[in-house]
């Protein structure tokens, strides 16, 4: 090697990312399945990497990690110094992430890896992202299922973005996809929905969704409430706008208020006890209020977090990453540089 100069990578034909949080119990069975399902792709001839982010492990995860990147180079390791969640782990393997197709699946083997196989074969009829929609949900209660397919029919109304109905996470984007997602920095993140936003030729593979192999959701109601206030307000204005639906709703509800008054008044229709019109009234004026101060603060609530600009994730620990990968991972999460170009 010429001394100053850098042997160019090679850059692998598939990468895999998946996020694991407290998944010690299913890495035996998703290390072995993802071995299996490398050496069935005849389209990639062993040219893979699996970035798994370790995003603030409590249980043995991390350890068992380690462990499989010692006897794998093709096993790519990220430990968060905590836990920042899903979709913050999803965006550091997409940032570390040097494939010509990326996979984003969880860990839980919920979504089979075998269906990568049909996700590339729609990437060589020319897609550029391929998501997986669910045709089934095994071991998903009643409740889950409907609020699921609640929301996702919710969003898209509420939205312009096309976001795939029953689509979670489990998706294949191409590289400049993957690359035009990198530059989407915001700190409340809904990747399914950015994935949608950039655009690109986009189409779905169906099959269905496995009960967990082990251990529990990681996804609790207070979670998913959560994951959708943030997937609402990241593309959609709709719910400050209630504020003007309210005030016209309100000033025809006080007009209506108003002729029946009139009417009961001057052509003696009975009488007229004052205070209950008074106190439905003000109680409807109040409780709209509150509900857009609250919609209104969910708002500058996001603003205050983005003009921080905090880093989205903070990594402590790192396995088999290259040095080249690792140096512009960190660019890319630092946002601006000195001159002001954004990476």
């Amino acid at each position: 090697m010429v001394f100053g100069l850098q042997t160019p990578m090679i850059r692998p034909k598939l990468s895999v990312v998946i996020p694991v949080f407290n998944e010690a119990e299913t890495i035996p069975e998703l290390d072995r399945r993802l071995k299996a399902l490398f050496a069935s792709l005849a389209s990639i001839a062993g040219s893979w990497e699996t970035v798994f982010v370790d995003d603030g492990s409590l249980d043995a995860s991390g350890d068992m990690l380690g462990a499989l990147a010692e006897t794998e180079p093709r096993y790519k390791i990220i430990g968060f110094s905590r836990n920042f969640g899903h979709q913050a782990a999803i965006t550091a393997g997409i940032d570390r992430a040097e494939g010509d197709a990326v996979v984003v699946m969880d860990a839980d083997l919920q979504d089979p890896p075998e269906v990568v196989q049909l996700m590339l074969d729609k990437v060589a009829e020319g897609f550029d992202v391929v998501y997986g929609v669910r045709k089934r949900r095994q071991a998903e209660t009643v409740f889950k299922r409907a609020t699921a397919a609640m929301f996702y029919r919710l969003i898209r109304v509420m939205t312009r973005v096309e976001i795939p109905a029953d689509a979670g996470d489990f998706r294949l984007m191409t590289r400049p996809v993957v690359l035009a997602l990198r530059a989407l920095r915001e700190q409340h993140r809904f990747v399914r929905g950015m994935v949608a936003w950039v655009g690109f030729r986009q189409t779905a593979v169906y099959y269905d969704r496995e009960a967990r192999f082990a251990g529990e959701t990681k996804y609790p109601l207070r979670k998913m409430l959560r994951f959708a206030i943030d997937g609402i307000t990241s593309f959609s204005v709709l719910p400050l706008r209630m504020a003007t639906w309210l005030g016209l709703l309100s000033g025809a509800a006080a007009v209506l208020v108003g002729v029946w008054l009139f009417f009961v008044k001057f052509l003696h229709l009975g009488a007229v006890p004052g205070w209950a019109s008074i106190m439905v009234a003000v109680t409807f004026g109040f409780s709209a209020q509150l509900v857009m101060t609250g919609i209104l603060g969910e708002y500058i609530g996001r603003i205050y977090e983005e003009i921080k600009r905090r880093p989205l994730y903070i990594a402590n620990r790192e396995t088999n990453l290259d040095p080249i990968e690792r140096d512009h991972a960190l660019s890319r999460r630092a946002g601006p540089d000195v001159d002001g170009a954004q990476h």
